[in-house]
């Protein structure tokens, strides 16, 4: 199968699947953006990255935070919005505490930073020590509420926090001299501090949550004896395509949002940007070997902030279900192309047209 991208953009395409086996065509096209400062103009950047092939992590796969998904999930309910960066004290001062907060149209979400701090554990409790003053501070899911509890030889009393397991903060086991001097999460509720080392508290970050984290992982389906014996090796009846949203539910907006007003808050070294997000019609034809051609427009479904590399991604997506196999594809255009390349797709093999001067009684 032959791709065209008629984009200044990157576009590519793999095979998904449903649940039921069947194969499916999916189509991506992501776009690179230069975060704009206040007064400027947004512009397509001329280096553009490259489609995730993989899921990336911040550190070790499985211990740390994702930190960019694979582009290429088959399909998305919702528009995934996610940022990945730092917060900044206003005008560089340093502060102990500083609210972050994005947003864009009417949705929004906003969390507090505090600096460094640990628990301490004393005779009436364990408490939080103060926290220290910062210039810039990390804010994804490694320095946010959750983490894992090891302690100890039994593996029975050992635990995880299914909401973030590769957080901070988190003990099931309350013993002194574990708990105390343990660091606490950089980031936490605007309203809700974080006051308790075995509490129940909401993980702040804005980016992509791990595809075994929970709630995430409950729409994965059920891999059980049944799913061995009736569908392996195809995805359980039960899986759900919410799966794919790679956003927390809070980050996942129920329609793609048109060109409306962008705003982030002490995320930047300048504490606050305003812009407009582009509109972008992705066109997509697709031409069957048979023949055929059929027009499809993508959808936006992915809107990713990196505040400081200055730049900002936009992903398309289109999902066309297969008759039999890929095979049944021969060309896919992305984009829009002029009217003679149209003409010379119309006409296979193109005949030279010459001009005859017409006799006198066959002008009459």
């Amino acid at each position: 199968m032959e791709l065209v991208n008629a984009t200044r953009m990157v576009a590519g395409y793999t095979m998904g699947m449903e649940p039921s086996g069947r194969e499916l065509l999916v189509i991506v096209v992501k776009g690179t953006f230069q975060l704009p400062r206040n007064g400027e103009a947004l512009r397509l950047l001329e280096m553009q990255q490259p489609l995730a092939m993989a899921d990336t992590f911040t550190g070790e796969a499985g211990l740390s935070a994702p930190y960019h998904e694979v582009d290429f999930a088959p399909r998305k309910p919702r528009c995934d919005v996610l940022l990945q960066g730092r917060a900044y004290a206003p005008q560089g001062r340093p502060v102990s505490r500083v609210p972050v907060g994005l947003r864009i149209g009417q949705w929004s979400k906003s969390f507090a930073v505090v600096g460094d701090r640990h628990w301490q554990s004393r005779l009436t409790g364990v408490t939080a020590s103060e926290p220290v003053p910062f210039s810039v501070q990390n804010i994804g899911y490694d320095v946010a509420f959750g983490g894992r509890d090891l302690r100890g030889d039994d593996p029975a009393g050992h635990a995880a926090y299914a909401a973030n397991p590769v957080g901070r903060g988190f003990h099931k086991q309350l013993k002194g001299a574990w708990v105390d001097g343990s660091p606490m999460p950089n980031t936490e509720e605007l309203n809700r501090r974080v006051a308790t080392p075995e509490g129940n508290y909401a993980p702040m970050a804005y980016g992509p949550v791990g595809r075994a984290w929970e709630p995430r992982m409950g729409f994965a389906g059920t891999y059980d004896q049944r799913w061995l014996d009736d569908y392996f090796p195809f995805l359980p009846p039960d899986f759900d395509e919410q799966y794919y949203q790679a956003a927390p539910r809070d980050q996942q907006l129920p329609q793609a949002p048109g060109e409306q007003e962008v705003s982030l808050v002490n995320l930047t070294p300048d504490g606050a940007r305003t812009f407009v997000l582009p509109h972008f019609d992705a066109p997509i034809h697709i031409f069957t070997r048979g023949g055929g051609r059929e027009d499809v427009n993508a959808s936006l479904d992915t809107v990713f902030f990196e505040p400081d590399l200055e730049r900002f991604t936009m992903t398309w997506r289109a999902c066309r279900p297969l008759k039999k196999n890929m095979f049944e594809i021969s060309q896919v255009v992305v984009g829009r192309r002029g009217r003679e390349w149209w003409q010379q797709r119309a006409v296979e093999f193109p005949i030279p047209v010459v001009t005859v001067p017409a006799e006198p009684e066959m002008e009459a």
